[in-house]
């Protein structure tokens, strides 16, 4: 995106911001081509997620319409919109497990994963449950790793939206990749 394109989007977050209910259309509009890229990005790290990308952005997109979010720019839009989307992916993941214990779903498989298998639902929420633990014990270090990896954002974009050096950053994401593998290691 360049620079005219980024001082777009994030005059229309101002306008949106600020009242004006067209500029909503616009924003997603403008955004929606790399909204669909960090939802790749979020379903290739969900294998058992039943979203395309296309039904994850515009789910994504209907949570944020009845809320007032406030964004700084547009870095700060799609790491929020990174995030929102991790909640759908999860939500679902939640849902289908609970149906599934329930009793109301038939798997059907062909593959090499056993009928009824929910280890991938599972190895989902693992992820989810080993994320929300790293950000109880370190924020900054798990938006670091939310951001690079689900997010999508370099290290100096990462450095503008949390306003830390690059080397904090860096510093940061070390961290959290060790606790994180450290963290899974143990609870295999």
């Amino acid at each position: 995106m360049s620079d005219s394109d980024s001082r777009s989007l994030t005059a229309l977050l101002e306008a949106w911001r600020g009242g004006e209910g067209a500029a909503y259309g616009a924003l997603f509009e403008q955004a929606y081509a790399q909204l669909k890229l960090i939802a790749n990005q979020r379903i290739g790290s969900a294998p058992c997620a039943t979203l395309s990308p296309t039904e994850l952005v515009h789910e994504a997109a209907m949570k944020v319409i009845g809320n007032q979010l406030s964004w700084k720019d547009r870095n700060h839009f799609f790491a929020s919109m990174s995030m929102i989307m991790r909640s759908v992916l999860i939500d679902r993941a939640r849902a289908r497990l609970s149906q599934k214990r329930a009793g109301h779903a038939v798997h059907v498989t062909l593959g090499q994963v056993e009928v009824g298998d929910d280890s991938p639902i599972l190895d989902l929420l693992a992820l989810d449950d080993a994320l929300n633990r790293l950000q109880a014990l370190d924020e900054r270090s798990s938006s670091v790793l939310h951001l690079t990896y689900f997010g999508g954002l370099s290290r100096q974009q990462i450095s503008d939206v949390l306003q830390v050096s690059v080397q904090i950053v860096d510093r940061e994401l070390r961290f959290a990749k060790s606790w994180l593998n450290s963290h899974i290691e143990s609870s295999l």
